[in-house]
């Protein structure tokens, strides 16, 4: 163990990046051409952590402004108690949001910081349940044309990936023929041995994701994710009940009453969890034990390469988004970044969870 059990957190600093996507992206509900990422680092013992979340620069200045008083001075060991006085801390400034998001990268920050200190790899700090992650392919956005999206899901498969995810839902869910095609088209690119996932991001209303939940399922697809959207809990177990993929929901959980009250409604077949977003790593596995207490899986929610120690300790986990724009920025900017060739990764055996920020990479992007 490096720093002894009397270190203590001497600073926490922020920074954000702004990525220019590689082409437009856009899903059922949103369009982008930039992704920011807010990292933050936390000291102790001659040692650092560094977390991240995907959310506005307000996020950086939250975790100046609000919580870097709550950090310094704690001791790097004692991630749980910190995480529950940073909740605190910004209970007047309304916890979801961009406040948890905040929360969330200080919190893999003091996770890493603690693994480094005492020399060991993040997920044996843990508890190693899985030795192996699966992944899922995630992209195809409304923005690609035919030959984007080919392209794309040809990249997937060529590497042994038997998973992938499209998105549909486009124009607000106003141009289902366009969804139903480019459904048709992933399926025929991958062929029948690839599950075949979509994500509406909870562009549709009822009557129209439990018509399209028909058609999907005559295509063989797997897994719909927000068909409607994830403030409407009757809705999407509405939806479940008239399809025979599964269901899911959970990305935009900030507390753990979202994802109970999301669990008890009989919404979901399978319970998203966002490491960058729910509270962190402290907060996933209190997440993850609300879902196993409803007898369901959880999958990761995009930022992949923060959630691989979190999965491989996690009982009843399923799978973990290798999300297109977030895969590419995590493995421009960082070193440590993993390889989903045969559909899995495997967690690092490094200190910490193994990624290092390449600075002067890093640099062209800051705001």
């Amino acid at each position: 163990m490096t720093g002894g059990s009397d270190a203590r957190v001497t600073s926490v600093g922020t920074a954000a990046y702004t990525v220019p996507t590689d082409a437009p992206e856009g899903d059922g509900t949103f369009a982008w051409d930039a992704t920011t990422l807010v990292v933050v680092t936390v000291a102790a013992g001659g040692r650092t952590g560094t977390g991240w979340t995907y959310g506005p620069t307000a996020c950086a200045s939250l975790v100046d402004g609000m919580l870097s008083g709550v950090v310094v001075g704690s001791d790097p060991f004692d991630v749980g108690g910190t995480n529950l006085s940073m909740r605190r801390a910004v209970r007047n400034a309304g916890l979801p949001g961009v406040a948890a998001m905040a929360v969330s990268a200080v919190d893999v920050a003091l996770w890493d910081l603690k693994a480094r200190l005492l020399d060991l790899p993040l997920h044996r700090l843990l508890g190693v349940v899985h030795p192996h992650v699966p992944v899922y392919g995630s992209g195809g956005f409304t923005t690609y044309d035919d030959a984007q999206l080919a392209a794309q899901l040809e990249g997937w498969t060529a590497q042994g990936i038997p998973r992938v995810k499209i998105k549909i839902g486009e124009s607000g869910g106003s141009r289902t023929s366009r969804d139903l095609r480019r459904v048709r088209q992933a399926r025929q690119v991958v062929g029948d041995d690839v599950e075949l996932f979509v994500d509406a991001n909870g562009a549709y209303d009822v009557g129209q994701a439990r018509r399209m939940a028909g058609r999907l399922d005559a295509e063989g697809v797997r897994w719909f994710e927000e068909p409607v959207t994830s403030d409407d809990l009757d809705g999407l177990r509405r939806v479940r009940d008239s399809c025979a993929c599964d269901v899911t929901a959970g990305e935009y959980g900030y507390d753990l009453t979202y994802f109970e009250r999301m669990c008890a409604a009989g919404a979901v077949d399978c319970l998203q969890i966002d490491v960058t977003r729910c509270g962190g790593i402290s907060e996933w596995l209190r997440a993850a034990s609300v879902a196993a207490g409803h007898h369901l899986d959880v999958s990761g929610h995009c930022a992949p390469h923060l959630h691989v120690a979190a999965a491989a300790a996690t009982p009843n986990f399923r799978h973990l988004e290798w999300f297109h724009d977030h895969v590419r920025i995590e493995s421009m900017l960082f070193d440590g970044a993993l390889d989903p060739s045969g559909g899995w990764v495997g967690p690092t055996d490094a200190p910490g969870h193994g990624l290092t920020l390449r600075r002067s990479e890093a640099e062209p992007f800051r705001v």
